[in-house]
């Protein structure tokens, strides 16, 4: 299984429902930043990619990486921080 990072713009319709809805169908997920999100998934991080695109318009950004086992972070809440640690 592969940990991905979820990076992402809505410009101009902001269809965050179903994007989000996207995002935690993968079941094992993380919220840490208002547009960052985290996964884990035995996809490849391009079927994510395309998976999600499905419902973004061709204005919006969007960065799907791949996360391996080292994060450094500030100021994320406890819950957050207890994820990256089980999941990474």
């Amino acid at each position: 299984m592969a940990v991905y990072q979820i990076n992402y713009d809505l410009r101009k319709q902001k269809d965050y429902v179903s994007l989000i809805e996207r995002i935690k169908s993968y079941g094992t997920w993380c919220n840490p930043l208002e547009s960052a999100w985290m996964i884990v998934t035995s996809q490849t991080v391009v079927q994510v990619r395309d998976y999600l695109q499905a419902v973004m318009d061709n204005d919006d950004g969007l960065l799907v990486t791949s996360l391996q086992g080292e994060a450094a972070w500030y100021g994320l809440p406890n819950d957050v921080t207890q994820w990256i640690h089980n999941n990474l």
